[in-house]
């Protein structure tokens, strides 16, 4: 289960303090490692200052909780995350909003987007203004019927029992498909997880004219966390979003995460 050593991507506004509120609470959580990094450009003395400043700030933002503390030289933010993340070994990433988005929604800046494409490890990203509630209440894994996402159906199983939690499994009708057939596949999934773990998932398939009305037909209750596997078009072990999913981690009012291919 992801968690064993989270990596939060911290910056002095929002976002930063959105992704730190997450990653604090999945460790919490999981009882994993946490670390805290900030990422400033070459050659600029006054941003690595101000980089080791954030990190004291976030220190007084978690208190008590432990965590180690990191200022990374870099030439992009989500760059660095992701060669820090390799070094220390995290198996996730927490990155926050990027300013000016919807709050409740996640708006993806140029960190998540680096991120989302070229991560070796799981991403998470929090929504703007996100507050964390004490315990997670479900898992929920987007659905399609592909290597990848049967992959995921065994590793979210896995980590719903483990934290003790329900499974859904939901799939878009995006009224170009099938019903039956992606009823179907989601039959299929629900016997893939019951076989790898014994848990019972249960399923939804979403209606809508678009990926975002499909979204919204779905209930998200607080502590509701949201995965995504990576395309096809992922390179091994490393992350990469498609269209679909990109709409719908936009249209997501919870945390979501993107497995990268080949997640274990």
């Amino acid at each position: 289960m992801i968690g064993a050593h989270v990596i939060v991507g911290y910056t002095g506004d929002a976002g930063g303090r959105d992704a730190l509120a997450l990653g604090s609470a999945i460790t919490r959580v999981t009882g994993g490692e946490l670390t805290v990094a900030a990422v400033y450009p070459p050659g600029s003395p006054g941003q690595a200052v101000e980089a080791q400043a954030n990190l004291a700030h976030a220190a007084g933002e978690l208190g008590a909780q432990p965590a180690e503390y990191i200022a990374f030289e870099s030439r992009g933010a989500g760059r660095g995350l992701a060669v820090v993340a390799s070094r220390i070994k995290a198996d996730l990433i927490v990155a926050g909003s990027a300013e000016g988005g919807q709050h409740g929604r996640i708006a993806i800046g140029s960190t998540a987007d680096h991120l989302l494409h070229l991560s070796p490890e799981a991403v998470m990203l929090a929504p703007s203004g996100y507050l964390p509630p004490e315990e997670p209440s479900r898992l929920t894994l987007a659905y399609v019927h592909r290597p990848q996402c049967d992959e995921a159906v065994e590793r979210v199983a896995q980590a719903a029992l483990r934290l003790g939690v329900p499974l859904r499994l939901i799939t878009l009708d995006l009224r170009t498909e099938d019903p039956g057939r992606l009823r179907d596949d989601l039959a299929l999934a629900v016997r893939l997880a019951w076989e790898s773990t014994g848990i019972e998932a249960e399923t939804e398939v979403a209606e809508g004219f678009d990926v975002a009305a499909a979204m919204a037909n779905l209930e998200w209750p607080p502590g509701d966390l949201l995965v995504c596997a990576s395309s096809e078009d992922a390179q091994p072990h490393r992350v990469f979003l498609g269209e679909v999913a990109m709409k719908a981690l936009r249209a997501a009012s919870c945390p979501v995460t993107v497995l990268p291919r080949g997640f274990s």
